[in-house]
């Protein structure tokens, strides 16, 4: 009876560290840098393909610096528009801060 405790309190653990690393791997988006990102970088748009939509590239931040992350396709999704990725100046100020926001469906 003890090891069937035991082994159940192991297995909720392990899906708890799952949820939690699924968590923090969502919250990392949510960066805030002192680094105006670099320029977006020219990507020809691949000829149209039925039923995605092209969401362009877009730097990301790995918690040092900028890096690229190439244009996908995605599903499509009736009745919405792709936002894409981009970054906002939220303090235009001396010291000015940069916001990512992660490319949606609106």
């Amino acid at each position: 009876m003890l090891r069937r405790g035991f082994f159940g309190l192991v297995a909720g653990s392990a899906a708890l560290g799952v949820v939690g690393l699924t968590a923090a791997t969502a919250s990392a988006q949510d960066w805030n840098v002192y680094n105006a990102p670099p320029s977006p970088r020219y990507e020809p748009v691949p000829g149209p393909r039925p039923g995605y939509t092209w969401a362009p590239g877009y730097w990301g931040w790995d918690g040092r610096q900028h890096y690229w992350h190439g244009g996908e396709w995605m599903a499509e999704r009736r009745g919405h528009h792709w936002v894409p990725a981009h970054w906002v100046d939220t303090d235009p100020g001396p010291r000015r801060r940069w916001r990512f926001v992660p490319g949606h469906w609106s």
